[in-house]
C-alpha cells in the first residue's frame, strides 16, 4: 500500500506545536474560557476528554491563537507518554489550545480522512517509528520535524473513509457501553446514598460483617510461576477501573499454594492499599487472587457483597486517614478490617439488592462486550492498514463481535 509522511497530508500550516514555555504557565489558567489540551486529556479513548483547564479568551487572542486546535484535528503527545494520539471531537467545543507537550495535525481533506489518520497513528508500526526516532535526552520527546516525517499507509479517500467507519463503529459501541456502565453504577450509588441518608443503619467494623483477606507473594523458589498459569492474578494497578473483568497475568496453582494469597470470589470488593493506587476500589467479576498490594472484602451473602462495595467506597476517605509511610503511603489489612461501615437491616438490604444487582449486572455485561469489541478492533486494525483484509470482511468480523 502507498505510504506517505504526515507532512504530505497536512493542510497548509497544519502541523503546529504548543506555545513556548513562558507563553502558557499555571498562572494563566482560569475557571472557564478556551480549554487547554494537556497530557491528562489524551487518555480518554479516541477523543480528547477528561477534566480541562482553561485560559481566558483575551489570553488566547493575545498569545495562543497560533497554537489552537479545532474539531477533526489530530493531537499527538510530544513529551512524556509518547505514542498517545487523540482526535478533537465535533460538537463539544469549537476551539482548543494545544499545550507545550502536544502537537497538532490538521489534514488536507483532499488527501486524507482525519479518522483514518487517527487509526493509522495507533498502529504498532507507527508507534515503532516514534520509538525509533524519539529523543531520549532528559524526558523522552519528539518534535514537529520528527512528526512530519512519520509515515502512514494512504489508500484512496473512499477506502480511508470505509476503514474509518468500520473501526469507528466499534469504538462508538465501546463508548456507548462505557456510558451505559457508568450510568448503571451512578444509579446504584444514588440508591445506596438514599439509604445512607434516610435509613436506620448501624456502624460496624468491616471484619464483623465480611471476610477480609490480604494478597500475597508466591515463593521465589518457584521459577516461572507466571508461565502457563491457570489462576487469574491481579495487582493494585488493575483497580483503576470500576470493575475487574480480566487479570494481567495467570499464576500456577502450585505457586498460589505456596503463597499467602487466597482466592477471592466474584463479587468481592478489592482495595489497593499501597503506592500510587492507594485507595482505589473495584468490584471483582471473576474468581482471582492477587499480590500483597490488594485487600479483598466479601460476604457469603451476594446482596451483602454488593452493599459492601458501595459502603467501602463511601468510607474511602476515612480509610485514607489511616495511611502511614514517608516514601510510600499505605494502609494495612487491619485498617480495612477495623474500618467502620454502615450496615442496614435485612429488609433494607434486600430492597437495595433488588435495585442494584440488575444494574451492576448490566454494567458488567456492557464492559465484557466492550472487551470483545476492542479485541476485534485491535485485530482488524493492522490487517486493514496493510491491505490484507477487505473492508467487507472487516464489517462481517465486527458484526460477529456484537456490533
Amino acid at each position: 500500500m502507498n505510504r506517505q509522511p504526515l507532512s504530505a497530508i497536512a493542510a497548509p500550516r497544519g502541523l503546529v506545536g504548543g506555545p513556548f514555555g513562558s507563553s502558557l504557565v499555571n498562572a494563566d489558567y482560569t475557571l472557564e474560557g478556551v480549554p487547554v489540551i494537556r497530557g491528562a486529556n489524551m487518555s480518554a479513548g479516541r477523543f480528547i476528554g477528561g477534566e480541562f483547564v482553561f485560559v481566558s479568551p483575551e489570553k488566547f487572542t493575545r498569545d495562543l491563537s497560533r497554537n489552537h486546535a479545532v474539531p477533526q484535528d489530530i493531537i499527538y503527545t510530544q513529551r512524556g507518554t509518547l505514542g498517545q494520539v487523540a482526535l478533537v471531537p465535533r460538537g463539544v467545543q469549537e476551539t482548543f489550545v494545544v499545550s507545550q507537550s502536544q502537537m497538532r495535525l490538521r489534514v488536507d481533506p483532499n488527501r486524507a480522512v482525519p479518522e483514518f489518520v487517527y487509526y493509522a497513528s495507533t498502529t504498532a508500526d507507527f508507534l515503532r517509528q516514534i520509538e525509533d526516532r524519539a529523543i531520549s535526552t532528559g524526558v523522552p520527546h519528539t518534535n514537529l520535524g520528527i512528526l512530519a516525517e512519520l509515515t502512514i499507509p494512504l489508500p484512496p479517500l473512499a477506502e480511508q473513509q470505509a476503514i474509518a467507519e468500520v473501526l469507528g463503529a466499534l469504538d462508538d459501541k465501546i463508548a456507548a457501553n462505557a456510558s451505559l456502565a457508568s450510568t448503571a453504577d451512578e444509579l446504584s450509588l444514588g440508591q445506596f446514598q438514599s439509604f445512607l441518608r434516610d435509613g436506620e443503619l448501624a456502624e460496624r467494623a468491616t471484619a464483623d460483617v465480611a471476610t477480609v483477606v490480604l494478597g500475597g507473594t508466591p515463593s521465589k523458589a518457584i521459577s516461572g510461576y507466571w508461565t502457563n498459569g491457570t489462576v487469574p492474578w491481579l495487582n493494585s494497578g488493575e483497580l483503576n477501573a470500576t470493575r475487574v473483568l480480566e487479570p494481567s497475568a495467570l499464576i500456577t496453582e502450585e505457586a498460589l499454594s505456596k503463597s499467602a494469597a487466597k482466592m477471592m470470589p466474584p463479587g468481592a470488593t478489592l482495595i489497593a492499599i499501597t503506592g500510587a493506587t492507594l485507595g482505589q476500589i473495584a468490584r471483582l467479576e471473576i474468581a482471582a487472587s492477587g499480590n500483597q498490594s490488594i485487600v479483598g472484602v466479601w460476604s457469603e451473602d451476594p446482596i451483602m457483597s454488593v452493599w459492601l462495595y458501595f459502603a467501602l467506597r463511601a468510607r474511602r476517605d476515612q480509610l485514607l486517614t489511616r495511611a502511614t509511610g514517608a516514601a510510600q503511603q499505605h494502609v494495612s489489612k487491619a485498617d480495612v478490617a477495623q474500618l467502620q461501615i454502615p450496615v442496614p437491616s435485612r429488609e433494607t438490604l434486600w430492597t437495595f439488592g433488588q435495585y442494584a444487582i440488575p444494574l451492576l449486572n448490566l454494567a458488567t455485561n456492557a464492559e465484557r462486550e466492550s472487551i470483545a469489541l476492542a479485541a476485534t478492533r485491535d485485530a482488524l486494525l493492522p490487517h486493514l492498514m496493510s491491505d490484507k483484509l477487505r473492508v467487507r470482511d472487516a464489517e462481517s468480523a465486527a458484526s460477529a463481535a456484537g456490533l
